[in-house]
């Protein structure tokens, strides 16, 4: 096997929309992007850092951390991911991409950790977390261009919350969109054109009503997710319109419902879409070449 198939590939480490747990049930929002040698973390939902290792890779080995937004599926595990990378042996520096608020994130992080950081730096040896770790907050445009790698974002529509970007991974030849949190919406197309892999969050219309009557919420948050997030079809033709090659549904909502299973999202999204087609679950791995369809997974 090449070095190519081996390293380029996706992994959706926490495939679920929302915070909330259940037994049994997915993690929420992380992937890992292992893309011309470099390993890139999408994402920091709880979970994200024992499924890292679960899916092969040495805590070591974390590079760079791009995080979409700040909701708390989206970053509440960051400081706790680095930090035990830390633990683990990190000593080469780890470089964090996040929209404005991510280094106060950080900062009160080590802050509340500080007890800790102190004293193994003192009774460890340990190089100093907080010189290992550079923040870059980013807005629409370039975010890095640096080894051949080249990262771009889009704002796109998850109110109330106003800096959310959907970010393209362009390598070798090889690019990767996430959709971020969004409503549909149109100009996505144009900044996921030609890519390899799209990964765009769906909703499924049949289960909202059931999700919102667990919560206590409901009629609130039925209004947030109508207004924030796109339903399967819509990312379909997100994908159709931008001509990628295959599609990732992910950040499922509802994607812990046992009365909606897989068969339920393809129907939903074939309506718009008729290309190679990758419904998330936690775990799941997705080679980068056309050819490939996710592992242990028959291309829908």
């Amino acid at each position: 096997m090449s070095v190519d198939r081996v390293r380029d590939r996706l992994v959706l480490l926490g495939s679920k929309g929302g915070p909330a747990l259940r037994p049994g049930g997915p993690w929420p929002s992380s992937s890992l992007l292992e893309l011309g040698g470099r390993t890139i973390v999408v994402d920091c939902g709880l979970g994200v850092t024992r499924a890292f290792v679960d899916a092969g890779v040495g805590l070591k080995a974390l590079d760079l951390i791009f995080i979409t937004h700040l909701h708390s599926d989206h970053v509440l595990e960051l400081g706790p991911l680095i930090h035990t990378a830390w633990t683990a042996g990190l000593a080469s520096p780890v470089s964090v991409f996040g929209p404005p608020g991510t280094g106060h994130y950080w900062r009160r992080f080590c802050q509340a950790m500080e007890f800790d950081i102190e004293i193994r730096i003192a009774d460890e040896g340990r190089p100093d977390i907080r010189e290992l770790v550079s923040v870059v907050e980013f807005g629409e445009g370039k975010v890095i261009e640096d080894y051949g790698l080249k990262v771009t974002a889009l704002r796109v529509d998850h109110p109330p919350v106003t800096d959310c970007f959907a970010l393209r991974f362009e390598q070798g030849g090889k690019s990767v969109v996430f959709s971020a949190d969004t409503a549909f919406f149109p100009p996505l197309a144009d900044f996921a054109k030609g890519a390899d892999i799209l990964v765009h969050e769906a909703m499924l219309e049949q289960g909202i009503e059931r999700l919102v009557a667990k919560t206590g919420n409901g009629a609130r948050l039925r209004e947030h997710l109508l207004a924030s997030h796109s339903f399967a079809d819509e990312a379909g033709r997100i994908a159709t319109d931008a001509g990628v090659k295959r599609l990732v549904l992910n950040h499922l909502i509802p994607a812990d419902d046992p009365e909606i299973g897989e068969a339920d999202w393809i129907a939903a999204v074939r309506k718009t879409w008729s290309g190679d087609l990758t419904i998330a679950r936690d775990g799941l791995v997705v080679g980068l070449s056309c050819a490939e369809a996710a592992v242990g997974e028959e291309t829908a």
